[in-house]
């Protein structure tokens, strides 16, 4: 039985929410999407997957974003696989040597955020090091060896005739500025890293100067949003509208770059430097993201944003004498039409218009 004290407990509540308004009341209802990143913290590197959040992108799709730093790709690969997180980031270099072993589990790329080429070595400013062939016996330092600009160095270096196991030494050196420090100090004679990684450094205040890439980059390395197979076939209206959440964030972004970075610290307020004016801030987001941007779209010629090509994972296996002849469990395009369903110049047009 009801005693009255729980009945007027239970009004009570029921009025309060009743009083909050049928936005309010949705918002309790609407599905959060758990997306797994594979950083030992959120950073700006994943800026275009969780700014549909204040945009309002997200709203529009009826979900809300959680992001979740796991570490490394491995970790995003079980959790995705265990359906501890809805979305995960894909990266070749880790899933393309389980697929050749005929080990690949229900997970499916269905969106490429980030295209090749994003990785680049750098050394102090004035060392000898003009080229990739001067690594020969050199130190190498990497964020960890669990980071895409380990395997992916090492590629080109094969591709080269350098032995990346004989001819050079790697050696961990921590992400970030920890990394920029290494190489300043001396502890190593190269770094390899990416994009976002270089604009941290770089934003830090630390010199150094990118060795010129060799001829012929091999189109590998994309990173690609991913979820089980049969999630995506049950659920595919929250999969595509994740997909577009992403889409808009990133021609959001290309347009008005600082208006992205200002709908990030909205997000993530923590990610600033501490004690840093909110200009400082700004500058700060842009100097980590102003490489990785370029790569939102893809660089073939009428491609959908976020359509996938097997022949990067071909070129891939094929570096790496992976023997796999079926790459369709891996991926799929056909969201790819329905996420692209939006108005791009609407998107640029909010961005130009942004905090105004």
């Amino acid at each position: 039985m009801i005693t009255r004290r729980q009945w007027l407990q239970a009004s009570a509540a029921f009025a309060g929410a009743m009083a909050l308004g049928p936005r309010s009341l949705f918002a309790q209802a609407t599905k959060t999407v758990k997306v797994g990143v594979g950083l030992k913290s959120i950073n700006a590197s994943v800026i275009n997957l969780l700014i549909g959040e204040a945009l309002g992108y997200n709203a529009e799709e009826g979900f809300k974003v959680q992001g979740m730093a796991l570490g490394g790709n491995a970790n995003v690969q079980v959790a995705t696989n265990k359906g501890d997180v809805d979305v995960g980031i894909g990266v070749p270099s880790y899933a393309l040597p389980i697929l050749a072993k005929g080990e690949w589990g229900n997970a499916q790329w269905f969106y490429q955020y980030t295209y090749p080429y994003k990785w680049d070595v750098a050394v102090k400013p004035g060392t000898p090091i003009k080229a990739y062939a001067d690594l020969k016996g050199k130190n190498i330092g990497v964020s960890d060896f669990g980071g895409t600009e380990y395997p992916v160095t090492r590629n080109v270096l094969k591709q080269m005739g350098i032995d990346p196991d004989k001819d050079v030494k790697w050696t961990a050196v921590g992400a970030g500025t920890p990394a920029g420090v290494a190489l300043q100090r001396g502890a190593i004679d190269a770094l390899a890293y990416y994009d976002t990684g270089f604009g941290i450094i770089e934003g830090a205040g630390i010199p150094f100067e990118i060795v010129q890439r060799p001829a012929d980059l091999p189109m590998i390395g994309g990173q690609f949003l991913m979820a089980l197979r049969e999630r995506i076939k049950a659920e595919r209206e929250l999969f595509v509208g994740f997909g577009r959440s992403t889409a808009k964030a990133s021609v959001f972004i290309l347009a008005n770059p600082a208006a992205g970075a200002k709908a990030f610290l909205k997000l993530y307020p923590e990610t600033a430097p501490r004690g840093s004016s909110e200009e400082q801030a700004v500058k700060s987001v842009l100097e980590a993201i102003s490489r990785r941007i370029k790569l939102y779209e893809p660089p073939y010629a009428g491609a959908k944003m976020g359509s996938i090509r097997e022949d990067e994972f071909v070129t891939e296996a094929k570096m790496n004498g992976w023997d796999i002849t079926d790459f369709s469990k891996i991926y799929t395009n056909d969201l790819i039409a329905d996420i692209n369903k939006f108005d791009v110049e609407k998107i640029r047009a909010q961005a130009k218009a942004y905090g105004q």
